[in-house]
């Protein structure tokens, strides 16, 4: 399968948690959010403290969960984790219906990055393997499976459809170009935590991007 013309990246968050995230101008990483309250918990917390400790190849000195990690494709394996409500290190039981996934355009992404300097990164697998390399130049795009990334039966192929994009320090709201519910009622929710914002990114019942 082709490199998408231009790849989209998705974090997905409680929705709880989106009126925070407009007050901040920004996504935190594992690494400051550990230090803050969150509203809703959805991750790993095994995986999540053992992304603090990963180092990031290709930015030495840095690690993983120095990064705003996103996925190259919606319905992540961990959306399935989620949807399934039964995972031990997931205590977070409420199911997929809450979780919104915030969408960008990954060429643009780096492209504000080149500006201001920022380190960013993808891998080709889960970020929290130790088997996954790191890249920090598009042109190495073409080392991803982007067969397996679109896949939607993935169970022969779960961990290239795990590969990442990683932006350190954290992840401009200004950056969010979309963002795609379960749900009109998740919907609705997720307007309401924009509250006054000036930017605005559409909000769209995407229930092909859940479980």
């Amino acid at each position: 399968m082709p490199i998408p013309d231009r790849p989209k990246i998705y974090h997905i968050v409680h929705v709880d948690n989106l009126a925070s995230i407009v007050a901040d101008g920004c996504l935190w990483p594992d690494s400051v959010m550990v230090k803050r309250q969150r509203a809703a918990v959805i991750g790993n917390s095994e995986i999540k403290a053992d992304r603090l400790h990963l180092p990031v190849d290709c930015h030495a000195g840095t690690y993983v969960g120095d990064y705003v990690p996103f996925y190259l494709c919606p319905r992540s394996v961990m959306l399935y984790v989620i949807s399934k409500r039964n995972h031990p290190n997931v205590t977070y039981k409420d199911g997929q219906e809450p979780v919104v996934h915030l969408v960008a355009d990954m060429q643009e992404v780096v492209a504000w990055a080149a500006v201001k300097e920022r380190r960013w990164a993808f891998t080709d697998i889960n970020a929290a393997s130790r088997a996954a390399d790191f890249y920090n130049d598009l042109a190495d795009l073409d080392r991803l499976n982007w067969a397996a990334i679109a896949a939607r039966n993935w169970a022969s192929c779960r961990d290239h459809k795990m590969a990442e994009f990683l932006m350190h320090e954290n992840f401009p709201w200004e950056l969010v170009r979309g963002v795609a519910v379960y749900s009109e009622r998740t919907g609705t929710r997720a307007i309401a935590a924009l509250g006054k914002t000036e930017h605005r990114p559409k909000v769209k019942v995407k229930k092909d991007w859940y479980y």
